[in-house]
């Protein structure tokens, strides 16, 4: 896992306000799905990207097709999609995205070669993280139960 200081991490998400989710999925067991809602419940202005999708709507916003879709400031683009589909996303985001501030890969998503030509564009990225798990971290939301908290079953 890339290392990303937890003062960067709170800034990028301190600082974000509107999110382009791509790779969205409108099945709400799918990590796309719950990541994207989370970001919405935590008063982020989730933005759904999914060809698949466009015109549908999933937690109260329309799907759009593709970045080039948006007309209107974003500040980070959230890609859920596989590694090898990183370049074209991260050209189309620095070609169409006013305000572009940050790049952002899901677990298991890294392009060392996207990220260093959208670093270079002066945008920050952060690759292989989560930015629901990161939240619930830096901000104290982390859920613990069973084990962790010293609770343990009698029926064990």
């Amino acid at each position: 896992m890339t290392q990303y200081s937890d003062e960067l991490l709170k800034h990028v998400l301190t600082t974000t306000r509107v999110i382009a989710v791509v790779g969205v999925s409108l099945n709400p067991v799918r990590p796309s799905y719950y990541v994207a809602r989370y970001l919405t419940l935590k008063g982020f202005d989730v933005i759904p990207v999914n060809p698949g999708h466009a015109g549908e709507t999933v937690f109260g916003r329309k799907v759009v097709a593709r970045l080039a879709d948006i007309d209107r400031p974003v500040d980070m683009v959230d890609i859920f999609r596989r590694s090898e589909a990183v370049p074209p996303i991260v050209d189309e985001a620095m070609a169409h995205l006013k305000g572009l501030k940050t790049i952002w890969m899901q677990i298991g998503v890294e392009h060392p070669e996207a990220a260093a030509k959208a670093e270079a564009a002066g945008l920050t990225v952060i690759q292989d993280r989560c930015p629901k798990i990161e939240y619930q971290r830096l901000f104290g939301e982390l859920r613990m139960g069973g084990f962790a908290t010293g609770v343990i079953s009698s029926r064990l």
